[in-house]
């Protein structure tokens, strides 16, 4: 099985890709993860529409070249349903099971453009706060590798 975070933004600060690239290494071979930075759209004077719109063409473009088949799509979304540790793991236990793909969407400032989300099979929030998008990436996957940790019994997560 194949994770792929697809995230907009393609500059983060040093320290985060740092964060980043210090869990993504930590995955076994059998659960790789991948990051696909995809272009912020420049605001300008563009309407919100026009943004969604041109995001999520690129988006769609990662998503493409980044699962093999039809990949299960799971957007984080501000009124995505709220997860603990456990109920992560368990997801992540029950997407390993059915062996498909699973790619896991960062919006941009402005969001995602709301019927890309309706149509994402799953919508989950890491958080009631408000996030800078480097700090996103950097919980959403420490939080992905803890989920890993609680399935293989490895001692990271304690409770």
């Amino acid at each position: 099985m194949r994770l792929t975070i697809v995230a907009v933004g393609q500059h983060v600060p040093d320290w985060a890709q740092t964060a980043y690239d210090d869990y993504a290494k930590r995955f076994p071979p059998e659960l790789k993860v991948e990051l696909k930075a995809v272009k912020t759209e420049p605001r300008g004077s563009k309407t919100v529409e026009t943004l969604y719109a041109a995001e999520r063409k690129r988006i769609e473009a990662a998503i493409g070249t980044a699962a093999r088949g039809t990949p299960r799509i799971v957007v984080l979304d501000e009124r995505g349903t709220s997860l603990t540790t456990k109920a992560l793991a368990q997801r992540l236990k029950g997407w390993q099971l059915e062996g498909d793909d699973v790619v896991l969407v960062i919006g941009g400032p402005d969001g995602l453009d709301p019927e890309f989300k309706a149509g994402a099979h799953e919508r989950i929030r890491l958080s009631d706060l408000t996030l800078p998008h480097a700090m996103v990436r950097v919980l959403l996957i420490e939080q992905l590798y803890r989920a890993w940790s609680v399935n293989a019994g490895h001692p990271y997560h304690r409770e």
